[in-house]
């Protein structure tokens, strides 16, 4: 029998991961019809996808409000097609802005309805979750943390893994990742990600640099590789580098895992890079600075303990997070020094790291496609990732 399927996506992570949603829901199922909105991965698992997932791709806060007749025109569209033609199906992944309210109708119409990437609402907005109670069936976490919050609020919810902990080796190839790099295969070498937003940029590039400086002066063989997101970023890049013309950095278009998977150490932005960093087992210092009015409002909103994702999943200070007045050159420099020496505490964060990627590798694709056949078969996800009877 073929499952119809409603599923939509906003951008390109969200295609990558409904692709692979899709394709190990034919491998346990078989046929399927997929209608929705994604993007070319999707389509290539069958995917007919009612408009250009690029026009749901806005980020910030002002594109979205300059964009809002069109979201909402497509958003009534997506709703009049699934509400005449009822899937048997409707998962929405991450885009929780739009896809919640989707999934609230439908399900209000009898679609059972499931949404995979949980929103952050263990950090801060927590009372989306009554929202997200009424929208539904089924929550799919990508961290065993988040499952706590919909468990207390009675939301069915299944952890399900995260699909990086499945791709990434559990022994990271550093000569391999230095050769290919066309860097030296000894020595040490600290990896510089300032992050790929021009704001980052503005605001932690110099710092990173400047700490590398004192870094260098203490120990003349240390080198740095930077990866670089994109050429506009080269560009920006390039006059800050000429300001240390002896610092001895290697600009990399892109390639930013190899980069930290060639380095010995990784001084980078919250984001996250920071749970690639974990995965790929390298020491790292966090560091990250906004304009002053985005943190006094981010400051007061934001109720967690921890920035960084590999706090969050240790439940502990386990790399050192330095945060807008305490991200000085000086102590970023200070917390790298003993990481780049080899000493217990490189040790200790690789440690742990090695946990967390045992724990987040679960077969995301065919996990998470057993969650949605089982919630079809009317039982939901267990808070270990297991299904269960409700």
């Amino acid at each position: 029998m073929t499952l119809r399927i409603g599923v939509l996506a906003g951008e390109a992570s969200g295609d990558i991961l409904g692709s692979r949603v899709l394709q190990a829901l034919r491998a346990r199922h078989g046929a399927l019809q997929v209608e929705g909105i994604g993007g070319p991965l999707m389509q290539a698992q069958g995917l007919d996808s009612m408009f250009p997932m690029e026009r749901l791709s806005v980020m910030g806060f002002v594109e979205p409000l300059k964009r809002l007749p069109e979201l909402l025109r497509m958003r009534r569209a997506v709703l009049r097609h699934f509400s005449a033609n009822p899937p048997d199906l409707f998962l929405g992944i991450d885009a929780p802005d739009f896809n919640l309210a989707l999934e609230r109708k439908l399900r209000a119409r009898g679609v059972t309805t499931a949404h995979l990437v949980s929103p952050s609402v263990w950090a801060w907005r927590p009372r989306r979750i009554h929202k997200i109670k009424r929208a539904v069936n089924l929550m799919l976490c990508l961290f065993p943390f988040e499952t706590a919050v919909y468990r207390r609020h009675g939301v069915p919810v299944c952890f399900v893994g995260h699909p990086l902990a499945d791709e990434l080796p559990l022994r990271p190839d550093r000569g391999g990742a230095r050769a290919a790099l066309g860097l030296a295969p000894t020595g040490r070498l600290l990896a510089l990600l300032p992050g790929s937003r021009a704001g980052e940029l503005r605001l932690l590039a110099r710092p990173f640099l400047e700490a590398a400086s004192l870094l260098h002066q203490g120990d003349p063989g240390l080198a740095f590789v930077l990866p670089a997101a994109s050429a506009g970023r080269a560009a920006e890049l390039r006059p800050l580098l000429a300001d240390y013309p002896s610092l001895p950095v290697t600009l990399v278009s892109g390639r930013s895992r190899e980069v930290m998977a060639a380095a010995d150490a990784v001084l980078l932005a919250s984001g996250t890079a920071t749970l690639e960093a974990a995965l790929l087992k390298r020491p790292m210092v966090v560091a990250y600075k906004m304009g002053a009015l985005s943190w006094q409002l981010v400051s007061r909103l934001v109720k967690t303990p921890h920035a960084a994702l590999p706090n969050i999943l240790a439940g502990r200070a386990l790399v050192p997070e330095l945060l807008q007045g305490a991200a000085t050159p000086q102590a970023m420099a200070a917390a790298l020094q003993p990481l780049l020496a080899g000493t217990g505490a490189a040790a200790a964060q690789q440690a742990a790291f090695e946990d967390i990627h045992l724990q987040l590798r679960q077969d995301f694709a065919g996990r998470t496609a057993a969650a949605l056949l089982e919630l079809l078969a009317g039982n939901t996800g267990g808070e270990d990732g297991r299904p269960v009877q409700t």
